[in-house]
């Protein structure tokens, strides 16, 4: 059986409306030509990858930030985003890897808990070829991955119609004390960490994308087409 294809979208470091933008073009396609033609072949959808270009504070579905929380956040200089995703607060920011698989979960043969084990995967693969052995996911609420009681990959996601958004960010050289105004996913008691700290060399977001895609292909069994400029 042919291997299911998504476009494979690199952004580099662009402001995280930017990313939010061609997902929703992204979506609106795949809703468009879901059981139609309009998606050649095997093809299911599209894995959007980015690095944030400035410090951006995110709420899901469930909240997170009061009014005075959102200003005192504002007035540190970053930018506050209400998403759609599930989960609570979390920031994004420079050094860090987005990862927003727009994709049709039934191509896939995956329900939307497999599709989050499956981001979970990715990111403990990824950890383990990094030399990072003792990564590993935690049932809800603690959604993500973790070395210990230092989260290093937030998970959050949306599901509409069987087709996916948003999906993972990994710390690869972010600066950590983002974290520190406000409670991450809002578990309270838990760290954060970075692949750079935790293997004390600076790793870039470049760097770490080749063995990313690697894990990617790995644990989803599908094929990346490159595009070099977004649709």
């Amino acid at each position: 059986m042919q291997q299911p294809a998504l476009r494979l979208v690199r952004l580099g470091r662009v402001p995280y409306t930017e990313l939010l933008g061609l997902q929703d073009r992204w979506l609106r396609r795949l809703q468009t030509e879901l059981g139609t033609e309009g998606l050649s072949g095997t093809e299911a959808g599209a894995l959007l990858l980015c690095e944030p270009a400035g410090p951006v504070y995110t709420t899901g579905l469930r909240g997170g930030l009061t009014p005075e929380e959102t200003a005192r956040l504002q007035a540190l200089g970053a930018e506050v985003r209400v998403t759609g995703r599930g989960g609570l607060a979390t920031f994004h920011g420079p050094g860090q890897l987005l990862c927003h698989p727009v994709l049709d979960l039934r191509r896939f043969g995956l329900r939307l808990r497999k599709h989050v084990a499956a981001l979970e995967a990715c990111a403990v693969r990824l950890c383990e070829l990094q030399g990072l052995q003792g990564a590993r996911a935690r049932p809800p609420p603690y959604t993500g991955v973790w070395l210990d009681e230092r989260k290093i990959c937030a998970i959050g996601v949306r599901c509409g119609r069987h087709i996916t958004s948003h999906g993972l960010a990994l710390n690869c050289s972010t600066d950590l004390t983002w974290f520190e105004h406000i409670v991450p996913c809002g578990l309270v008691g838990t760290g954060v960490t970075s692949l750079s700290k935790e293997l004390q060399t600076h790793i870039t977001v470049d760097e770490i994308m080749p063995p990313f895609l690697v894990a990617f292909k790995e644990i989803y069994k599908c094929t990346l087409i490159s595009e070099d400029s977004p649709s």
